[in-house]
């Protein structure tokens, strides 16, 4: 006789949470396990508790797995991204969806802004925002120059000073 069927919901006693979690992560890592030697594929596995324990099981070099799916386990970013992780595994997964959502939309602002910068995606514009546009524009050339000036001022001061010293 099988086993019955169980309803997927949140388990609210705590003990038979830990319990379930215990037996179930215990039942991944060795289906991870099974599924690297029976197909020879590599396999990588992080798993994040309630408590904000960390669990893993890899084939092979975790490092060399997560750099393979283009995901660099020694970048500055990745290591933001695991502290977030930390910190909000605990939490609401919402929350996380909410942060991804607001950083992914100031990505593609700041992408927008570039290109504007550039002279690309222009359409749209109002005229007092393609004038705050120029405006910065300029203050950037102004700049360049500027710092450019400088370069070639102290260009010329070494190119005497060595002429001095000859």
């Amino acid at each position: 006789m099988g086993r019955g069927r169980i309803e997927i919901k949140k388990i609210e006693n705590v003990n038979s949470r830990q319990v379930t979690f215990s037996k179930r992560r215990n039942g991944l890592m060795k289906k991870a396990k099974e599924l690297s030697i029976l197909c020879d594929a590599e396999v990588a596995l992080i798993i994040f508790s309630s408590t904000g324990k960390i669990y893993d099981f890899s084939s092979g070099c975790m490092e060399q797995i997560l750099n393979r799916y283009g995901y660099s386990a020694s970048t500055t970013e990745h290591k933001q991204r695991e502290q977030q992780l930390l910190l909000c595994s605990s939490q609401d997964n919402g929350a996380v969806l909410r942060k991804d959502d607001t950083m992914k939309s100031e990505l593609q602002r700041l992408q927008l802004a570039i290109e504007r910068l550039k002279g690309k995606e222009l359409e749209g514009m109002s005229f007092s925002d393609l004038i705050s546009l120029e405006n910065q524009l300029n203050d950037s050339l102004h700049s360049v120059k500027d710092q450019k000036t400088k370069l070639l001022l102290n260009q010329v001061e070494r190119s005497r000073a060595q002429e001095k010293r000859a």
